[in-house]
This record gives structure tokens, sequence and C-alpha cells, in this order.
């Protein structure tokens, strides 16, 4: 019911998807971008059961507490404690070892302010776990969610950034126009 739900407003706000998935995928980090507003989550999840997928997502510890922490949960959604290393590179990848099938959702940027660089966690994350990243683009003006075909990390962070990444979301527009003018620069 919640997923009819999250569908119909999502196409009733005149969002689509336009996917480039295998029908085979059962595990994978989503890296969302760009994270510019509050309003990207309800993208999110309307875009996720517009999919059919079961995607869970990572956030910040804050938005787990009262009075709304049980929806984020019920919605999916894990804690991520960004005040000190808990090693959840590593504890991630070890979640993705133990389960045969695991989708999860990120924002490379870990937060909606604009940012020198990305955040490096969502990489080594897929690449200790041996799992491919997939690139999912919230397209502003297009009222589109465009979700590109999955690929794998080489471990050269730079160079898979320059050649995957880059491509990909110079062609989204987000809610803020100069969202990805850091990452233009090479500044990954």
């Amino acid at each position: 019911m919640l997923r009819w739900l999250s569908v119909f407003f999502f196409r009733l706000a005149g969002w689509k998807t336009v996917k480039n998935l295998p029908p085979d995928l059962k595990k994978g980090i989503f890296a969302v971008a760009p994270h510019a507003t509050w309003f990207d989550f309800l993208i999110g999840v309307g875009a996720r059961s517009d999919l059919g997928l079961r995607i869970g997502y990572l956030g910040k510890a804050e938005l787990f507490k009262p009075p709304f922490g049980w929806l984020f949960k019920a919605l999916g959604g894990t804690p991520v404690i960004r005040s000190h290393s808990t090693n959840f590179v590593q504890q991630v990848a070890e979640t993705f070892n133990k389960h045969d099938s695991l989708l999860v959702a990120i924002a490379p940027e870990g937060t909606r302010k604009n940012v020198e660089r990305l955040k490096t966690g969502f990489y080594y994350m897929a690449h200790t776990a041996g799992v491919p990243i997939i690139r999912v683009g919230f397209d502003y003006p297009r009222k589109t969610v465009f979700v590109e075909e999955p690929f794998y990390t080489t471990g050269d962070f730079e160079a898979d950034m320059k050649k995957y990444f880059l491509p990909f979301y110079q062609q989204i527009q987000g809610a803020k126009k100069d969202w990805l003018e850091n990452y233009e620069k090479g500044k990954f």
C-alpha cells in the first residue's frame, strides 16, 4: 500500500524515473546526487517505489531521533554516526558479504550543504564489499530521476570519479545550479 501511494504522489508531482539497470541486480550502492534540499528524500522514496526495488539508505544519526526517527527507520533507513570514526566502511562491507541481496542508497556529498569534495565512504564501501555503484541523479528541471548502469570500482577513486561520475552527473541539473562546480574542476 505504501509503495503504491509513494508512486502515486511521485508521479502526481510530475516526476518519473529513467533506469538503465540489469534485471538481476542483487547488490549495490546507489550513489544519489545532488543532495541539496530536504525534498530530495521524498523524491528518493518515490523513485525507489517507482523502480520497484527494496533499497535501504544511510542517513545521519540525528534523523533517527524522536519525534520522527521511527519514520526514517520504517522507510528503510540506517543511522550513520558522523561525529567520530566507527569503521563504518568495513561494517557495511561485512554486511554486504552476509546477504545474498542488499541494495543501499547514500548521498556521496554526505550533506545538503555545498561541499568542496565528495565523501569517499560510499566508494570504499562498494570497493571493499566487491559490489557495484549505481549512479542516481535527481534532475529538477526535467523532474526525472536518472538511474545509470552499475560499475565496479578499480580502487583508484580519482580515476573512477573522472571516468564514471563526472560524465554522468554533468548531465544532471540539481535543485542548485552550481552543485557540480567543484567536481568539474577535478576536486573529488
